[in-house]
């Protein structure tokens, strides 16, 4: 176990969005990380704190893959996040901010649809506590941050199954 957590196992969903009538495209993915605690674990504060100190959170999500020393998490300097960064939102809220985000994809593929529902909205359904990594502004973002156009990150707790998942969905 890296800070208290053992990575158990890690999903990459990538789809190619496309805009009908605008000639943007490119692609949309969900990263998931999934980790093990242990049932006598500390507060929510202390999981996210372990998350962050694990090296499964150094990935820079721009094909680098997990640096163990990296110094970056996504677009952001790994130095400059802390737990506080991190506000508690519901269920809802979520599910909200993820549908905006694919949309206008979201009624399009039925396949893509099935793998969302089963590794990003059912592991959102059973948690405990979802939490979504702020905006950090730009003296958080590194040398070559901006490489995404959007990036959402939820890290969802449950506390039941001693598991402690990291979402990132993104775009570029």
């Amino acid at each position: 176990m890296d800070n208290g957590l053992a990575h158990e196992e890690s999903a990459f969903i990538n789809f190619r969005r496309y805009v009908p009538g605008l000639m943007e495209h490119g692609f949309q993915w969900v990263d998931i990380k999934q980790l093990r605690f242990a049932a006598e674990s500390v507060d929510d504060r202390g999981l996210l704190a372990a998350l962050i100190g694990h090296e499964q959170f150094r990935d820079d999500y721009a094909g680098g893959g997990v640096l163990p020393d990296g110094p970056r998490h996504g677009p952001y300097l790994l130095r400059l996040i802390t737990p506080d960064l991190y506000e508690s939102i519901s269920h809802e809220k979520a599910v909200q901010i993820l549908r905006e985000w694919m949309d206008p994809l979201r009624d399009v593929f039925t396949e893509l649809e099935a793998d969302l529902q089963r590794e990003v909205f059912a592991r959102l359904a059973a948690a405990d506590g979802i939490y979504y990594l702020s905006e950090l502004g730009d003296e958080a973002i590194h040398d070559w941050g901006r490489v995404h156009d959007s990036f959402h990150e939820f890290v969802l707790i449950d506390r039941p199954a001693e598991r402690i998942t990291l979402i990132v969905a993104a775009d570029d």
